[in-house]
């Protein structure tokens, strides 16, 4: 199971977060989310889970937990969309809809 964890600390490391929650079973990945240009933490992250009535378990007990002086936010995350809206044909020139201009 995917879990989102947020409102992270910008001290809490990846290590921080596995070992917080294989206590609750094994943790098959963590990926804390960092800008792409500043490399600072973004303020949430994954943690991946085989086992379901683990991560259950560890969503639970975690979630309104105070870790490094924040109480992060723990839940099943959701699928991935992508929200960008596709522009159609708007290239065109002068940054119109491609046809001609009507003043």
């Amino acid at each position: 199971m995917n879990i989102y964890v947020g409102n992270l600390s910008n001290q809490v490391k990846e290590e921080d977060l596995q070992n917080l929650f294989s206590e609750f079973g094994q943790v098959s990945s963590v990926k804390i989310i960092s800008d792409m240009f500043s490399g600072e933490s973004r303020g949430f992250g994954f943690v991946e889970m085989k086992d379901k009535a683990a991560a259950a378990k560890a969503i639970e007990a975690l979630n309104a937990k105070e870790v490094k002086g924040k109480k992060i936010t723990v839940n099943e995350a959701r699928p991935k969309t992508d929200t960008r809206r596709s522009g159609g044909n708007r290239g065109g020139r002068n940054g119109g809809g491609g046809g001609p201009r009507r003043w």
